[in-house]
């Protein structure tokens, strides 16, 4: 999934698979979390750190309830970690919203731990969810979406 005005400049085509052209950022990460089981981040840069952070808050937000996994190779995210352990000691980051993210150092360790993932966090809004096109939206008890 990729917004169009990156397709020049990214590697797309057969070599990556099937390649959907969306018209914005926005809509790139929204379909991708429709689509996904979980998500991921390999070691990367300020694009990873910041759709890494969003599907956190999303999971916090109640938006989704899928595992947030860290490959931490070479300990590449224990920075990182450390970072949101301070904030969690600092009371900014609930102690039960620490769990949203699971990190091991291999791949296979990984899988295993996204498979195991119970949400164990409490969700701090009502029920959110995407509706059709593609905003957040709060769906109150009576089911009837604002």
């Amino acid at each position: 999934v990729i917004p169009k005005t990156l397709m020049p400049r990214e590697i797309t085509g057969e070599t990556v698979g099937e390649v959907r052209a969306v018209s914005d950022m926005h809509q790139r990460k929204a379909e991708m979390a429709r689509q996904a089981d979980a998500f991921i981040a390999l070691p990367g840069g300020y694009g990873t750190l910041e759709e890494l952070l969003e599907v956190i808050t999303w999971a916090q937000l109640g938006i989704h309830r899928k595992p947030v996994g860290l490959l931490n190779v070479d300990g590449y995210y224990n920075s990182l970690l450390s970072f949101i352990d301070k904030a969690v000691d600092e009371g900014f980051i609930s102690p039960i919203s620490r769990r949203i993210i699971v990190s091991a150092p291999t791949a296979k360790q990984l899988v295993r731990q996204l498979e195991e993932y119970v949400p164990e966090y409490d969700e701090i809004t009502s029920k959110l969810v995407w509706d059709e096109v593609d905003r957040l939206s709060y769906v109150p008890e009576s089911g009837v979406a604002t």
